[in-house]
């Protein structure tokens, strides 16, 4: 499946000097799915010296003409998002249905920055010589490294490469070895719209020795990355030593609070959407759920009515509700993460195990705990699968202090009817982002971040373009 592909660059397809490739697993069934093309130094050069002669020309061009070529990939994203969701579905093994409202996601993505690139505005200043104009504008930063993972890759690496192209950068798109073809399939699409060569450059293969090689390299100005928390730092420490831009949005473990006046039939609905999106392997899926302790029971007895449920299956089947895990080692972790749960004294109200049934695939059962305690590994580590841990709380004061109590602040979510404690709690939360009363954060035209060692710098909205771009201040002197 991975023949027409290979590694992007100079705007044409090429096999790796090398001729090296890995093989890419299905988790539903195991199965390889194809070999995929493995980059070696010598073609992470080429992309270094294309995408540094792709931004040459790029930065020159008008913004309208950027913006046509960035709406053409959104147009196209949407002809081809049946294409582009199998190639999802087959590589994370997300159900279908969401695999495909992830690419609309993506095409809105690309429409959103075909409009801001028309809107990169300067400032003029008052100058207090009579002589003399103020003038500040924004120039484009330069070669992007895009670190891209594979949980969402089609939308993640839409982020990274139409918010370079709407700046006036260039961009080298990195995949995981676990979703190549998802991303090889867009940047194909990003070609096909009309894109210049080089402006937009693909490198497959080796995560480490590829990202390594281009932050040492001096034509990276900047890189963004979507990952953990301790690659972000590893990336962030390679980084300084060229001072390039960074971008990092990195691990969370987001808060669920719900507390005494919500209604549970929404609230748990809210948890059902937020938790069980590509079967909890999100960065701001809701993993330390606090119900106030007058409606814990009734929550979490709901909350297992409706996760119970859920189908497990194949994402290409049309009943399915979750997929599997995406690899066998984050099965085994999580595996290890219920055990260890369970010996600390949590008890299991539902799944806990690898379901019946199943001969083959990464499959794992959604989980509820209860009698969760604070200092418990699945509280302070984050679980990144479909577990959800339960515990309980008293005031207003006590909850808003142990959500926060917490290295990491991307997500959060809050369940009231009072609008009071919803304003309260967004303005105490530490955290990047918060949704209050409703499942949804992430969307085109809202900045998408975290704070603490979630990372910094925003995606989306009309803050993302800035993290792309360089101020430029002149001071005019207009007489001789």
């Amino acid at each position: 499946m991975y023949n027409k592909f290979g590694q992007f660059i100079d705007g044409k397809w090429h096999q790796a000097e090398k001729s090296e490739t890995y093989d890419v697993i299905n988790p539903a069934t195991e199965e390889i799915i194809g070999k995929a093309s493995k980059a070696s130094i010598i073609d992470v050069h080429k992309a270094l010296s294309s995408a540094e002669e792709g931004f040459a020309s790029w930065k020159t061009k008008p913004a309208w003409e950027r913006s046509k070529i960035i709406r053409k990939i959104a147009d196209l994203v949407r002809e081809r998002s049946e294409e582009l969701a199998h190639w999802m579905t087959l590589e994370v093994g997300k159900p279908y249905a969401d695999a495909i409202a992830e690419v609309n996601a993506s095409a809105d993505i690309f429409e959103w920055n075909a409009e801001e690139t028309k809107r990169i505005y300067g400032q003029t200043v008052e100058s207090r010589f009579e002589n003399t104009r103020i003038l500040i504008n924004y120039q484009p930063v330069g070669v992007v490294a895009a670190l891209v993972p594979w949980n969402f890759p089609i939308m993640l690496a839409a982020r990274k490469i139409s918010t370079a192209m709407a700046a006036g950068c260039s961009v080298i798109c990195k995949p995981d070895v676990i979703t190549p073809g998802s991303v090889m399939a867009l940047v194909d699409i990003v070609n096909e719209a009309g894109t210049p060569p080089g402006v937009v450059n693909l490198l497959s293969g080796d995560p480490a020795e590829i990202a390594s090689e281009l932050i040492a390299s001096d034509i990276t100005k900047k890189v963004s990355i979507t990952g953990s928390t301790r690659v972000g730092k590893i990336i962030l420490k390679q980084a300084a030593e060229k001072v390039q831009r960074v971008t990092m949005e990195l691990g969370g473990h987001a808060p669920f609070i719900v507390f005494d006046d919500a209604d549970l039939e929404k609230a748990t609905d809210m948890a059902m959407a937020a938790k069980y999106r590509n079967n909890g392997q999100v960065c701001i899926s809701p993993s330390r759920f606090y119900i106030h302790e007058n409606k814990k029971d009734q929550f979490a007895k709901i909350f297992v009515e409706k996760t119970s449920k859920l189908k497990i299956g194949n994402g290409l089947d049309k009943d399915t509700n979750l997929g599997p895990i995406t690899t066998q080692k984050r099965l085994e972790e999580i595996e290890n993460l219920v055990e260890e749960t369970k010996a600390s004294g949590a008890k299991v109200l539902c799944g806990g195990k690898r379901p019946a049934g199943f001969n083959k695939g990464y499959f794992f059962e959604p989980t509820i705990f209860d009698d969760v305690k604070d200092d418990f590994k699945i509280m302070k580590e984050e679980p990144f699968g479909p577990l959800s841990p339960i515990t309980t709380f008293k005031s207003f004061e006590e909850v808003i202090e142990r959500a926060n109590n917490h290295e990491v602040g991307l997500a959060g979510y809050v369940c009231t009817a009072s609008m009071e404690t919803a304003q309260r709690s967004s303005e105490l939360m530490q955290t990047g982002m918060v949704a209050v009363n409703t499942p949804f954060i992430s969307s085109a035209e809202t900045p998408f971040g975290g704070i603490k060692q979630s990372g910094y710098g925003r995606e989306g909205g009309s803050f993302g373009i800035k993290d792309y771009l360089n101020i430029k201040y002149t001071h005019l002197g207009i007489s001789g």
